[in-house]
């Protein structure tokens, strides 16, 4: 008897052992998308270096796992560094593009969400490669963010200038009430 795998993925903590999956995964998005700005796909021992940071720091790493493949990935990190910003992060969200379209994203969204209210985080910005990544920008406002603004031209890749949207929600109180903690 064989066993099916799951048609619905599973959200699950990243791994180590899930570092060439995701190093695949992103390197796809640079080398054949506008998504990220990078011109050049980071080789495993950067992305491990990148995932190390973000779950020494207390950031949410987590992967879609589809049977026992790593269909996506996603993650929550400092918005920027300065000591005032400590309460809003920044989400990341990529998927293997052969599962694009499937209500993936939606589940990361949903999950990031959660674990950076119960973290006390207030703010979620999404900063979103080029105008034109629709998918993304409708995932965005369908998980309660709203448009905060447009960079025009900031960034270049493939010979094109491009945009970078950014979208934000609150979290939990959001600016309701300060954080337990200055």
């Amino acid at each position: 008897m064989t066993s099916q795998k799951p048609a619905t993925p599973v959200i699950d903590n990243a791994r180590l052992e899930d570092i060439p999956a995701i190093t695949r995964i992103y390197a796809d998005a640079v080398l054949n998308g506008k998504a990220s700005f990078e011109w050049d796909a980071p080789d495993e021992n950067e992305m491990r270096r990148r995932y190390q940071s973000l779950l020494d720091n207390q950031f949410p790493y987590l992967v879609a796992r589809l049977g026992d493949k790593v269909i996506g990935y996603a993650y929550a990190g400092p918005f920027h560094n300065r000591i005032g910003y400590k309460w809003t992060v920044e989400n990341t969200v990529y998927i293997d593009p052969a599962y694009h379209g499937r209500g993936i994203g939606t589940l990361f969204l949903e999950q990031l969400i959660k674990t950076c209210t119960d973290k006390n985080f207030r703010q979620m910005v999404a900063v979103i490669g080029d105008n034109a990544n629709e998918g993304s920008i409708r995932l965005h406002k369908k998980s309660g963010f709203i448009h905060a603004g447009t960079l025009k031209s900031v960034g270049r890749k493939h010979g094109v200038w491009l945009d970078s949207v950014l979208m934000q929600r609150s979290l939990g109180p959001g600016s309701g009430t300060p954080p337990d903690k200055e």
